[in-house]
């Protein structure tokens, strides 16, 4: 496996693969958000294909909770891994890895990311890699249906640090 910078060839192949629904997380606005030194998308290809994606957002996470509390801390956002077959072998760990690797070469010195309060595996791999709950908050989100309706979200969440 390997993992690299999104580029704009392979956002065909991510759509394909995964397509995305989330109106401000698809393909397409996470890599506008890297082409404009927001963040940094990272996609996981294994054979060929995509495997998932994890978006570090150098701004931080957008919850206002957050901000007020971490103001400047780099967030991991949209930690995902396709197909589900690939899930806990070890394809989401190499993504923090490198976000992580990331961070650091830019002298950061903490990551964090959100986990929903229903995502209890995830939770367990974000301890597991040292993360601690810090913030609880709501993540509202937009995404778009089959049928192209938009329809709000909200998530609560909580949002965990590491120190680098």
């Amino acid at each position: 496996m390997e993992i690299a910078e999104c580029r704009t060839e392979d956002l065909e192949a991510l759509e394909r693969r995964m397509p995305s629904h989330s109106v401000d997380g698809s393909h397409a606005a996470r890599f506008a958000r890297q082409r404009a030194g927001e963040s940094t998308y990272l996609i996981p290809w294994r054979e060929g294909s995509p495997v998932g994606h994890a978006e570090i957002r150098w701004t931080g996470c957008e919850a206002p909770e957050v901000q007020a509390a971490l103001p400047g801390c780099p967030e991991i956002n949209g930690l995902f891994v396709w197909p589900a077959s690939l899930r806990s072998r070890g394809v989401g760990t190499a993504l923090v890895h490198t976000a992580e690797r990331l961070a650091r070469e830019r002298g950061i010195g903490a990551m964090g990311l959100g986990v929903g309060d229903d995502n209890a595996r995830a939770a367990a791999l974000y301890a597991r890699l040292g993360y601690l709950p810090t913030v609880a908050y709501v993540d509202r989100w937009v995404h778009l249906t089959a049928e192209g309706v938009r329809q709000e979200r909200a998530d609560s969440c909580v949002f965990l640090v590491k120190a680098l």
